[in-house]
């Protein structure tokens, strides 16, 4: 169960229904499950054609290809479109996307009123309803299934399924980071009520790092929230998958593209157009690295490659033309001749983010927090260069590959731009030593590793009976 599913439905030049790769980072994570597992997934009628798919088999799940594995069964679940807005737009990502990325200061946001009380119970809480019907319809098709919810925009669903379905297998796993207790009063008293006991109906939640399990706990803690079992489970990237990816030639075709008009030294950044992914804090990073090394114009570049986000909600546009008027800044400030400071380039290519893992220097992720950030590890993993990570400390992926990569505080400028340096005059043993071991660690930690812990997790005896 995600709000986003595997593939999204559409029309091609000659008006013939074709299935396209889902997107997002939770999706894409997700695809190596459906292609090893026995697995229905539930998921969102997102665009008109996937609504016009949903209303042609009334509920009833269909057949499609996995990735390098077997078919699975796609069950679409369709809403109106107001109620889908109130819960997509208002609700999971306008409000607790937020919350949880500690993305408001507080001052003058945000304003918890009528139209955000009507979100709740005609959005938020009608969707996941949805949903929870849509869960115990497959359980009465097969009552042993296990029940896998996924983030922050299924939240209530498993209480709904719970209540009709007592001794259903329920795990849940939040990709996206656990704020402290003290930032949910945010939300009124029933609402945060609602999201911490809906989430305590499961057997086992799951988080990528300590540090957001112990944030949940201590909500729990402070709501009088009923016990469940919580586990730590850092989610991996399909290794086979982004190998074959690396050779594909589409990829291959991005790749000359970017060798060919390549700096000596490049560093990338590849992210959605998202505000806690931090992209203007890392072009003024990368601005100062220039004024503080002079000696490095015309021989270092940055290829920012931004997928667009979530631009029906004011704020993400506003960020975006903030993104690009900074880059545009710093290009004005350094750029001489045919030398370009930062390549920006704001598009959905998923061979061109491949193609960039390949060739770059430098990776920087400098998120202000993150559940994961599954950028950190991909790009690695195919990387040709020995690449140098600058990794956020708040993002979930530093707390299993700190030790190799270049931490740095999100919020400090002054402390990027000189790990962007170190990583870029890194001595080459060095490089090799650290890319081999995150290389490492990234296949042995992988997807299917992951979704065997999950399943093993519900499978053992709760160590804490639910009250």
């Amino acid at each position: 169960m995600s709000n986003r599913g595997p593939v999204s439905f559409g029309l091609d030049d000659r008006g013939r229904r074709v299935a396209r790769r889902g997107g997002g980072g939770l999706a894409t994570a997700l695809r190596g499950l459906a292609a090893r597992h026995d697995v229905t997934w539930v998921a969102s009628a997102m665009s008109d054609e996937d609504r016009a798919v949903a209303a042609e088999h009334a509920g009833e799940a269909i057949e499609q290809e996995a990735a390098g594995g077997p078919p699975f069964r796609l069950r679409l679940v369709a809403c109106d479109a107001e109620a889908y807005d109130r819960y997509y737009n208002v609700v999971s990502n306008g409000t607790l996307w937020f919350l949880q990325h500690y993305l408001w200061g507080l001052a003058v946001e945000p304003d918890v009123g009528a139209a955000f009380r009507a979100a709740w119970t005609e959005g938020y809480e009608r969707v996941n309803r949805v949903f929870a019907d849509a869960v115990v319809d497959e359980l009465d098709r097969e009552p042993g299934a296990a029940v896998c919810f996924h983030d922050y925009h299924l939240y209530l669903a498993p209480a709904y399924v719970r209540d009709v379905r007592p001794s259903a297998r329920l795990t849940h796993f939040v990709h996206v980071p656990w704020a402290q207790p003290d930032y949910w009063h945010v939300l009124p008293a029933d609402v945060r009520r609602a999201l911490h006991h809906g989430l305590c109906a499961n057997d086992v939640v799951g988080f990528h790092t300590e540090r957001w399990r112990r944030n949940f706990e201590l909500c729990c803690e402070w709501l009088g929230a009923p016990g469940t079992r919580t586990v730590v489970n850092p989610i991996g990237v399909d290794a086979h998958e982004l190998d074959a990816l690396a050779d594909d030639p589409l990829v291959l075709e991005e790749e000359r593209r970017i060798a060919s008009a390549r700096p000596e030294l490049l560093v990338v950044r590849v992210d959605r157009t998202e505000l806690s992914k931090n992209i203007v804090r890392g072009f003024r990073a990368f601005a100062l690295l220039l004024e503080r090394h002079p000696e490095l114009a015309g021989r270092v570049g940055m290829l920012a490659l931004l997928d667009p986000s979530r631009q029906d909600l004011p704020v993400y546009g506003e960020y975006l033309r903030a993104a690009e008027e900074e880059a545009r800044a710093v290009n004005e400030r350094f750029g001489a001749g045919a030398w370009r400071p930062v390549d920006l380039q704001v598009a959905d290519n998923f061979p061109q983010a491949i193609a960039a893992y390949k060739q770059f220097d430098v990776l920087l992720v400098n998120p202000i927090f993150d559940g994961m950030n599954l950028v950190a590890k991909e790009a690695p993993l195919v990387n040709r260069r020995d690449g140098v990570v600058v990794l956020s400390e708040n993002a979930g992926a530093h707390e299993e590959l700190g030790e190799w990569t270049l931490g740095v505080n999100p919020f400090d400028v002054e402390e990027q731009a000189a790990a962007l340096y170190d990583g870029l005059t890194m001595p080459a043993p060095e490089r090799r030593r650290r890319a081999v071991a995150i290389r490492a660690h990234v296949r042995r930690r992988d997807i299917a590793a992951w979704t065997d812990g999950q399943l093993a997790e519900l499978d053992r005896p709760a160590s804490t009976i639910r009250s």
